[in-house]
């Protein structure tokens, strides 16, 4: 079916230190085509400051600004456009098998098993290595012993599916040797087997947990598991507007809404989950730590959006998925303190990126200790969630059993998952 063009992908590097990076996609289009490209560059850890959006539904124009965030480790920016390119569609394919599923088989999941002493930050240092490396973490089970050892199960996949190569094999242990050091008892790496089909869900959720994380719309009220800081409060707003008087053929989309990383993402896998079309973007640079956003969009069928409980009901969607991406709680498993995090995934399957490296990340930098870990999937009101536990140790400078210390420890993630 041929192979994209070399030039479908084309990343221009700001020329002054902080100054943005010009990402253009010109290359033909696919369905949720936007909602992929804004994935992967969150993956690599940028920070989309502006983007325009044009198709006519066979070729596509992408243009996204872009800054490294803060918390990112070096960008590969060879990779990147690599990964990138993967996502369009070849310029030698018939136009009608444009919207065709893909029939590229999946990536095999490798087992990563290793076995060394614990210490602070040990489970943030093994991902950031595994993030660099483009390894992406599908499953995790870790398991701290009395003695102070911990045992690590990472179900990881390679990006670069390079990993049956003893070169790759080789880059990693190395990696890894620098990381862990003689503190490293023993690794290994196989394909990974049954295990990994055990692991898959996570371990029961008590009614309160679940419903708590999973709710359509969240309380406003502080005294819940969720409670917000009194200046994420006042973030919690956004405006969603309906127009059809601009175009004859499209609605256009306005919102207006507080900035995360990943907002884009977010806009666009909710659009792509409802077989939504984007005939035009433009994605405004953010104003006092607000976006506004221009769609100029259509149904599946190419019909505008005329009907008034349709457009509430995307309007509504939307307004939830750009406010509460993420969900994070804190609460009591007997007399432990458990951290948990979950979000939505797309129809497709895929996760959201980066959500280990950012907890993990944010627990390191309170200095709290994690002495176990667990990434599954939990199904709740005809949708797939992506579920992170963590058992945190008591042996840490917070007393995990004061309501403060714990507000304090959910903010904190909040606040490193959302970019503020």
């Amino acid at each position: 079916m041929g192979v994209p063009s070399d030039d479908a992908v084309l990343i221009q590097k700001g020329k002054k230190p902080g100054e943005p990076h010009v990402i253009t996609v010109n290359c033909p289009d696919k369905h949720g085509l936007g909602c992929d490209i804004c994935r992967i560059i969150l993956e690599f850890g940028l920070y989309i400051t502006k983007g325009d959006v044009s198709t006519d539904g066979i070729w596509c124009f992408i243009v996204f600004w872009v800054v490294p965030h803060p918390s990112s480790p070096s960008i590969r920016w060879p990779s990147l456009k690599n990964r990138l390119q993967s996502l369009c569609p070849s310029c030698s394919v018939t136009l009608f098998l444009n919207d065709q599923p893909s029939n590229s088989a999946a990536s095999p999941v490798y087992l990563l098993k290793f076995f060394c002493l614990d210490r602070k930050g040990l489970l943030h240092d093994v991902t950031k290595v595994l993030t660099e490396l483009e390894f992406a973490i599908q499953k995790v089970k870790v398991t701290t012993t009395p003695d102070g050892r911990v045992l690590d199960l990472f179900f990881i996949i390679d990006n670069m599916e390079l990993l049956h190569t003893k070169e790759r094999q080789n880059d990693l242990y190395k990696q890894f040797d620098t990381v862990l050091g003689e503190s490293c008892i023993s690794c290994e790496l196989k394909l990974a087997g049954p295990e990994y089909e055990c692991h898959h869900a996570i371990s029961s959720l008590s009614p309160a947990i679940a419903e708590e994380l999973f709710r359509f719309e969240l309380s406003d009220k502080e005294t819940r598991l969720q409670a917000l800081s009194s200046d994420m409060t006042q973030l919690k707003k956004a405006n969603v507007a309906v127009d059809n008087s601009l175009s004859p053929a499209h609605t256009l989309l306005q919102i207006h809404c507080v900035d995360h990383k990943g907002l884009f993402y977010d806009i666009l896998r909710t659009l792509k989950d409802c077989n939504i079309k984007i005939a035009y973007g433009r994605f405004s640079p953010n104003s006092n730590g607000y976006r506004d956003l221009d769609l100029f969009i259509q149904q599946k069928d190419g019909r505008k959006f005329v009907d008034p409980e349709k457009q509430n009901g995307l309007c509504s969607c939307l307004k939830v998925e750009m406010l509460h991406p993420l969900r994070v709680v804190i609460a009591n498993r007997g007399p432990d303190t458990e951290l948990l995090v979950a979000n939505p995934v797309e129809l497709s399957g895929k996760g959201r990126p980066r959500v280990f490296y950012d907890v993990t990340l944010a627990l390191k930098a309170l200095g709290i200790f994690i002495f176990s870990a667990e990434i599954g999937r939990y199904s709740s009101s005809d949708r797939e969630w992506e579920v992170y536990k963590f058992l945190l140790d008591e042996n840490c400078g917070f007393q995990l059993s004061s309501t403060s210390a714990k507000n304090q420890i959910v903010d904190r993630v909040r606040r490193m998952l959302m970019g503020w």
